[in-house]
């Protein structure tokens, strides 16, 4: 999303101005073009020539260049931006953006920019928590400034407090967020996802699962979450770190706590289900309390099935609410899925095909084909997980758009 995007970053006086020389290059990296705009304060902290040099384009600080009289411009600086944020924003500056003050080069293009704005806060504990600057954060957040909330941690003045501005990564996940959801038929919507596998004991050292990674479904998680939706995911055993921004995250192990979790997220009023978990589709009668001692004959292990947790979500489906499930297919794929579209109540299947190289369980990608529940079937070529989610979440959007039609 941020390829080719004109971003304008501003950097205050701070300790954290370092972060801005690495959010700097995370922006580069994503295919934005940057230019840098520092206050005098901020020269303390980290130097024009670093900026400079990372960005690719001169640095301002000042309204004029003193050896030539060369204007810089705060007016075609605003409407060059396609987004304007400052990382770091001191409280000093976080006050005069509330006042309207425009005393330096920074805040007056603040005051041109006609693109969206957004301010990483930091500070000290006791600055960050002071009256003042939480009214004054109020303020700007009500004329629409976005605000990445800075984290807790060990900080410049040697307190254990809020106040330490977020991460590049964060940052960079925010303003691509921003820039994303503008737009989106899924802002604001709340999306339940469940993703992973679960596990059935059999007993206490041994377990029946399968080989779902969740790298899927935490892609979809992170491209809903991108384009504004408010996700809720309920995950099984993986080994993936939690997507940023997601509303909560329930991890559970077997799939009758997947059931579980996921029934009592659907009552919260949700707008879309994405149910793409490989949930185990038997389980153990009897589990051992201990472990099963090795024994020269074979071993008989009686399966009960599993309670299918797209179809109990059917039997309840509410109005209005879009549901779309999973299917992995080794013969008959179309025939089959579109049998469970039918039987489980779901507005659309996607699947996959154990057919096909490099999709399925374990991989960076995969090769989908959605299927409506008028029949419709749209086929994907084999791409990345991620490109996979954004074709996914493409396709709600036009189901939402649809709907209203």
């Amino acid at each position: 999303m941020l390829r080719g995007k004109h971003i304008l970053l501003g950097i205050t006086g701070s300790i954290a101005a370092y972060k801005a020389a690495m959010l700097s290059r995370l922006l580069i990296k994503e295919g934005a073009e940057v230019k840098v705009v520092m206050t005098e304060m901020s020269k303390h902290f980290i130097t024009p020539l670093t900026m400079a040099t990372l960005s690719k384009n001169p640095v301002l600080v000042e309204f004029y260049n003193p050896e030539n009289g060369d204007w810089n411009s705060h007016v075609s600086m605003g409407l060059w931006a396609d987004a304007y944020i400052i990382a770091p924003a001191s409280a000093n500056t976080i006050a005069k953006m509330a006042a309207g003050i425009a005393d330096n080069l920074l805040l007056t293009t603040y005051l041109s920019a006609r693109c969206p704005v957004m301010i990483a806060p930091a500070m000290d504990l006791d600055m960050f928590k002071h009256n003042s600057t939480q009214t004054n954060l109020k303020i700007i957040a009500d004329r629409g400034v976005s605000i990445v909330e800075p984290s807790s941690g060990e900080l410049a003045s040697g307190l254990e407090g809020k106040g330490r501005m977020a991460e590049p990564e964060e940052i960079l996940f925010a303003l691509d967020r921003l820039l994303t959801n503008e737009k989106s038929a899924l802002k604001g919507r709340r999306v339940l996802i469940n993703a992973g596998p679960t596990r059935e004991e059999i007993d206490r050292v041994r377990y029946i699962s399968n080989y779902s990674s969740g790298k899927m479904g935490y892609s979809i998680a992170r491209e809903m979450v991108r384009r504004g939706a408010i996700v809720d995911l309920v995950s099984g055993p993986v080994s993936l770190d939690p997507p940023l921004g997601i509303n909560r995250i329930l991890n559970v192990n077997s799939a009758e706590e997947m059931q579980e979790k996921t029934l009592d997220c659907y009552k919260d009023k949700t707008d879309i289900v994405i149910l793409c978990a490989a949930v185990s589709d038997y389980k153990a009668e009897k589990p051992q309390q201990g472990k099963l001692k090795r024994d020269k004959g074979p071993l008989t292990l009686n399966l009960l099935p599993t309670k299918d947790i797209a179809a109990s979500l059917g039997e309840i489906k509410v109005e209005g609410r879009i549901h779309i499930g999973f299917a992995l297919e080794a013969d008959n794929e179309i025939e089959n899925a579109k049998e469970k579209i039918g039987r489980k109540g779901l507005d659309a299947i996607i699947l996959n095909s154990m057919n096909d190289s490099g999709a399925g369980f374990g991989t960076e990608t995969n090769k989908i084909s959605i299927i409506s529940s008028k029949g419709d079937i749209t086929a994907y070529p084999l791409k990345s997980k991620e490109k996979v989610a954004s074709d996914i979440a493409d396709f709600i959007e036009n189901l939402l758009v649809c709907s209203k039609a």
